[in-house]
């Protein structure tokens, strides 16, 4: 059965390196957490047509992460914390405007 369309697609890094590694890693700074808020939120709210979180591999920028990437409005954020994630669901992805604060 295809998957309903969505409007955004979310993609948090979930990329983890051994501990101690030089360059660190989302998944030691949060990312799993941050993935599983915008989950619940997509959940309780009824969001399935706004937004899709995907787990993904490295997406790069490793030093500032959780790294979140938003397509196809090429937004990016980092140091995403679970905290953060209602700001970005509410403001970026249902009112359209990213949160410079994170970008």
């Amino acid at each position: 059965m295809p998957r309903p369309p969505v409007r955004r697609h979310v993609f948090v890094c979930m990329n983890r390196r051994p501990p101690g590694h030089p360059k660190g890693s989302c998944v030691e700074r949060g990312a799993a957490e941050v993935l599983q808020r915008l989950q619940d939120i997509r959940i309780e709210r009824g969001l399935f047509e706004e937004y899709r979180p995907v787990a993904t591999g490295c997406l790069g920028p490793c030093d500032g992460g959780p790294t979140i990437a938003v397509f196809p409005d090429d937004t990016w954020y980092g140091g995403v914390r679970p905290e953060d994630v209602e700001e970005i669901v509410e403001t970026h992805l249902l009112g359209g405007r990213p949160v410079e604060r994170l970008t």
